[in-house]
């Protein structure tokens, strides 16, 4: 060990000499470039290219974000939006002039001082004034900056109203799943992940006699102008939900529900008069990097006036009424009931979904009038 110790000692100090021989070579380039002190054609040529670059950059900057701009997201579709929105705007201004400030100064100050035999530079070691400016400013900036993104986040974060519409949105990889709490109530039934197979993959519980009339769906349909709690799960890894266009975020977990409540304020089709893109389509996109398939994780999002999602909703047969074979699940003294949602679902008149981005049948929005259910 000691022989290893000082064979290790003896490296470090070869390397220690080779560093310094190195350093000393290289502030040789540090001399005067002439015997007369006069600066170099370098130095000059530098000095005159800060402010250019300085003017051109500043261009080059003004450019790019007008160029980009048409490429923004559109207002929000949600009525948090607005409040994320103007935060974000705040929060870029203050950045952008920071920056700018800071760019000016930076660029005047190399031009003005630059190499000359004649100037004496002039040390602050100590200034109590200059040093109370810069950590004071700043810090009262950042003050207010974390205090206008916790009274947003306050806002945006808290319980949903009572008369929020559930829906729970799962994700596996790759694809998002939606689960409705059907038209007789605003409950969803429980869940429970040793129950997940490749039919039931949510997990859908069905000794919960809420779960009755749970409706699953590949597309996740939200109506408009009503408050919407959305419960947030993962299967197997961890992914992000992301509706951009509504500005909602928010992780999904494995074994850790989250969820996020918003009210969507246009529809598919007002967003392609808005966009006069007759292709329009709200997206929700995992932005979590899930494996292989994250790329193609997305799912297709249809806003609809109240009504018009009342009757889509009506027309949609529940997860039990679709599978039939899972009725050996539901406790004996259920069943009954049970019975009672396939059956219903068989003698209705099978509806048809509503196409993405356009509002449901006319009948069916009258038939949905008379549902006992509201989203109030």
């Amino acid at each position: 060990m000691v022989y290893i110790v000082g064979l290790l000692a003896a490296v470090l100090l070869v390397l220690t000499l080779v560093v310094l021989n190195r350093m000393s070579v290289f502030t040789k380039g540090f001399a005067s470039p002439s015997a007369s002190n006069e600066p170099g054609l370098a130095n000059k040529i530098n000095a005159a290219l800060l402010p250019i670059v300085f003017v051109l950059g500043s261009i080059a900057g003004v450019w790019s974000f007008m160029e980009a701009a048409p490429k923004f997201l559109p207002d929000p579709s949600s009525t948090h939006g607005k409040e994320i929105d103007t935060m974000f705007w705040w929060f870029m201004g203050i950045v952008t002039t920071a920056f700018f400030l800071t760019s000016v100064l930076l660029f005047a100050f190399s031009f003005k001082y630059q190499y000359d035999p004649k100037r004496r530079a002039t040390f602050y070691p100590v200034n109590h004034r200059l040093e109370l400016a810069w950590t004071v400013i700043p810090a009262i900036i950042m003050a207010i900056m974390v205090f206008m993104g916790w009274r947003v986040w306050r806002d945006i974060t808290t319980e949903a109203p009572a008369d929020a519409y559930v829906i729970e949105v799962t994700g596996k990889q790759f694809n998002w799943i939606a689960r409705y709490p059907g038209v007789d109530d605003n409950k969803l039934g429980s869940y429970n992940y040793k129950l997940i197979d490749a039919t039931n993959e949510v997990g859908i519980d069905l000794s919960d006699e809420a779960a009755f009339d749970d409706v699953i769906s590949n597309t996740l349909y939200l109506p408009k102008g009503v408050p919407v709690l959305l419960k947030i799960r993962a299967r197997d890894v961890l992914h992000s939900v992301f509706l951009p266009h509504l500005r909602v975020k928010m992780d999904a977990v494995p074994g850790m529900p989250t969820k996020f409540w918003f009210t969507a304020t246009k529809t598919t089709d007002e967003m392609k008069a808005e966009t006069n893109d007759p292709k329009f389509e709200y997206r929700l996109n995992c932005t979590e990097i899930c494996g292989q398939g994250h790329f193609s994780m997305k799912m297709n999002v249809v806003v609809l006036e109240e009504d018009d999602f009342k009757a889509w909703l009506k027309t949609q047969k529940s997860f039990l009424a679709t599978n039939t074979s899972y009725l050996d699940r539901v406790p004996a003294r259920l069943k009954a009931k049970a019975m009672k949602y396939t059956e219903s679902a068989e003698e209705a008149p099978a509806g048809e979904s509503a196409p993405e981005g356009e509002a449901a049948p006319a009948d069916s929005t009258a038939a949905a009038s008379g549902a006992t259910a509201s989203l109030r």
